[in-house]
């Protein structure tokens, strides 16, 4: 599959098994979506849609209270324990109410009016047909996609050189689009199916931290400049890293939702960096880490016919 400025060509669509842990639908689905904001953040039309996912930068440290006890909690929400003013500190501190990364997909097709409806991932596409993918986090961290066609050498397609400065930072539940339906043409808005055969699977990493070894953000500018198309190919050893995650177990929950068309919140929240509150479409399929790793990753097969 060439992915050019979020462009690619395949048939089917089918979501990759996985090995999954025992766990109420409604429980996964409840987690994650409890760290979503019970209100609406205000909406402003005139606010141009994001062109820029890179890292945060770091906020200078506060001077604090030397004798406050009280715990501190994290961007990421994990909350620490607060020290002891006398005696011996334990060792290997363990973190309290940890939160577990979730990493939430939608699948959107191209309707005969041109608008974005849910879709079911096992859907049989054909020559013409598009569709995009809706991305949501629990928690605030780092998006790579990666892609192999017919099992060869894996390419990353997102973070891009050209797309979003390059970045690919996520905060909690404001969803992101690939590709974008602000795309400046019609084809870099759609991923468009045609005649070309080939089996593909696209790998989504979710991680708390950037990837070690992996350019984002200037330096992947760097890596690609005067490079037009250019795609980043993971060493082995990081490529050993994914493909291990990629098999650990993920509890998982599935809304079903087809048909129903895109909202207008969720197209602007993912366009302008907006937030999704609770009484938002919750995503159609939710996966949960257990609570001990810092990354998550799962496939989409795109099986073509």
């Amino acid at each position: 599959m060439k992915l050019k400025l979020a462009l690619f060509t395949c048939a089917t669509l089918v979501l990759a098994a996985m090995p999954i842990a025992v766990l109420s639908q409604d429980d996964v689905r409840g987690a994650f979506l409890v760290s979503r904001p019970k209100e609406k953040p205000a909406t402003n039309t005139s606010t141009p849609p994001r062109t820029s996912r890179r890292r945060p930068k770091a906020n200078p440290t506060t001077a604090k209270d030397p004798k406050s006890s009280s715990g501190s909690t994290s961007s990421t929400g994990t909350v620490s324990k607060p020290q002891a003013t006398s005696g011996t500190t334990p060792k290997n501190p363990t973190p309290v109410n940890k939160q577990r990364i979730g990493l939430g997909l939608t699948l959107f097709s191209r309707d005969s009016n041109g608008s974005a409806v849910r879709t079911d991932p096992g859907k049989v596409f054909q020559k013409g047909d598009g569709v995009r993918v809706l991305v949501e986090t629990n928690t605030d961290g780092y998006i790579y996609i990666f892609n192999t066609t017919n099992n060869g050498s894996p390419v990353m397609i997102y973070p891009n050189a050209e797309l979003d400065e390059a970045g690919n930072f996520l905060q909690a539940h404001v969803p992101f689009e690939i590709p974008s339906s602000v795309g400046t043409e019609e084809r870099l808005r759609w991923l468009v199916f045609d005649e070309n055969a080939g089996d593909e699977r696209l790998f989504f990493v979710f991680t708390r931290e950037p990837l070690t070894g992996v350019p984002i953000d200037d330096e992947l500018v760097n890596y690609c400049s005067g490079n037009k198309g250019c795609s980043w190919k993971p060493t082995e050893a990081v490529w050993t890293l994914i493909q291990n995650e990629a098999s650990q177990p993920l509890q998982t929950a599935k809304a079903k939702q087809y048909g129903a068309p895109q909202t207008p919140r969720e197209q602007q929240a993912s366009t302008r960096g907006l937030g999704l509150a609770k009484d938002d479409p919750p995503p159609s399929l939710i996966m949960m880490a257990s609570s001990d790793t810092s990354t998550l990753v799962t496939t989409l097969d795109l099986i073509h016919k």
